[in-house]
């Protein structure tokens, strides 16, 4: 249930696009901020006007009270009196959000995000067909040019956003997926995971989360099976290099700039191997050694062009003979 509320949290503030005060959040919702770890961040607001800390039912001008510190005036409750934390908010990081949903749909896109106008945005190509991300339904329903921009001839859209509360069913017609952001997709392993079928959980997950996925990688690449460097089982991933791994992964084994592959992966290394390194207190350490191990088996690097490729991740038709 923890994964569910997190992940709740998230599409209610991506939906709302605006910060939202602390004391707003349920205790259900503020049990989850530790889980959500970079999908929130602290944001400023308006100080002008806070929820009132006693009630918490309606938005009050703020003044101060001539001794140092600040009282808002309640409808309902009077002067009361404001502290410091009564103002803290917190936003959704929605570059994480734009940047794991891409991660999850398997988008090949090489090119960035592009913004197709306020709360749109096109993720790039899932499996050749274009995916948009919105904030808001009703806006594409209102403004038909904006799929129209990203229509080809031969591919279905899919859109992505999260659920209005009357929309039932498919709300497009035929060439448009739409996918509801709280009944396919979920937290799962520090990223997000596309759910294939409503409700339904991905299945080398539900079994076994070191199944491989991708090549020798599992779903959410935090674990490798290379049974020539370590026979004896499944090698268990930082997060950090799991991200490196899935971004070489998303290039399909062409090689790329080693400052591209990390800023994919959401580091700020220039170079793919700087998580791997086997720092000092580390040496000797089986389960240090054997990841390096397992970078040097499937990366390989042309070090004057400053190129790397992961030739596993090759499709079948560039894969090499």
């Amino acid at each position: 249930m923890a994964a569910h509320d997190a992940w709740a949290l998230v599409c209610r503030l991506f939906a709302g696009g605006t910060p939202v005060l602390h004391a707003s959040l349920s205790p259900r919702e503020l049990g989850t901020l530790p889980a959500l770890g970079r999908a929130v961040r602290p944001a400023a607001l308006d100080q002008r006007f806070l929820l009132c800390p006693y009630c918490q039912q309606h938005r009050a001008q703020v003044w101060g009270d001539g001794r140092g510190g600040r009282t808002c005036h309640c409808p309902e409750c009077g002067p009361v009196s404001v502290a410091a934390d009564d103002g803290a908010a917190l936003a959704l990081d929605e570059d994480w959000l734009r940047r794991k949903l891409r991660l999850a749909l398997s988008i090949e896109s090489r090119d960035g995000i592009d913004a197709l106008g306020d709360g749109v945005w096109r993720l790039g190509d899932s499996r050749c067909s274009p995916v948009l991300l919105a904030r808001d339904l009703i806006r594409l329903w209102r403004e038909p040019a904006l799929l129209e921009r990203v229509r080809i001839a031969s591919g279905t859209i899919r859109v992505v956003t999260p659920k209005p509360r009357e929309t039932r069913g498919a709300p497009f017609g035929p060439g448009v997926e739409w996918l509801a952001l709280e009944d396919r997709f979920t937290l799962y392993g520090g990223g997000i995971s596309f759910l294939g079928a409503t409700g339904a959980p991905p299945a080398p997950q539900a079994s076994d989360p070191t199944t491989p996925v991708h090549g020798p990688f599992s779903a959410d690449f935090r674990w490798v099976i290379l049974p020539n460097v370590w026979p004896s089982g499944p090698i268990r991933l930082t997060e950090a290099q799991a991200a490196v791994f899935r971004s070489l992964w998303s290039f399909q084994g062409e090689p790329m700039s080693g400052e591209r592959i990390m800023r994919r992966a959401g580091l700020k290394s220039d170079k793919p191997i700087d998580v791997f390194k086997v720092k000092a207190r580390d040496k000797g350490k089986p389960e240090v050694e054997r990841r390096l191990a397992a970078y040097h088996a499937l990366v390989l690097t042309q070090q004057r062009a400053g190129l790397y490729s992961m030739p596993c991740a090759a499709a079948p038709s560039l894969a090499p003979v």
